[in-house]
């Protein structure tokens, strides 16, 4: 799993055929502090999830797939949840 920030919604016109209906987001995923990790990347999202929500992204296929109500579907990842704060304990890593 991967902390995210959403970054945008992707459009695309063409698409797998159980992809129809459902949002994908355009997510930037970050390290602990906030600061950015890699390069964004894209999700579809259980969870009606918009512009700048802090987001858990599931990054295994089954997973994925099922969380968007879409069994044996190509899905890779998906928002899963919102993030509403993070506690981190000082020498635990």
């Amino acid at each position: 799993m991967l902390i995210g920030r959403v970054v945008g919604e992707l459009v695309s016109t063409q698409k797998h055929e159980s992809h129809r209906g459902r949002k994908a987001l355009l997510v930037q995923p970050l390290n602990l502090d906030g600061s950015n990790r890699g390069d964004a990347l894209i999700a579809f999202d259980a969870v009606d999830a918009g512009i700048g929500d802090r987001v858990l992204v599931v990054t295994e296929g089954f997973s994925a797939m099922t969380a968007v109500g879409r069994p044996q579907s190509p899905i890779d990842m998906a928002v899963i949840g919102f993030i509403d704060h993070i506690d981190l304990i000082p020498g635990v890593a």
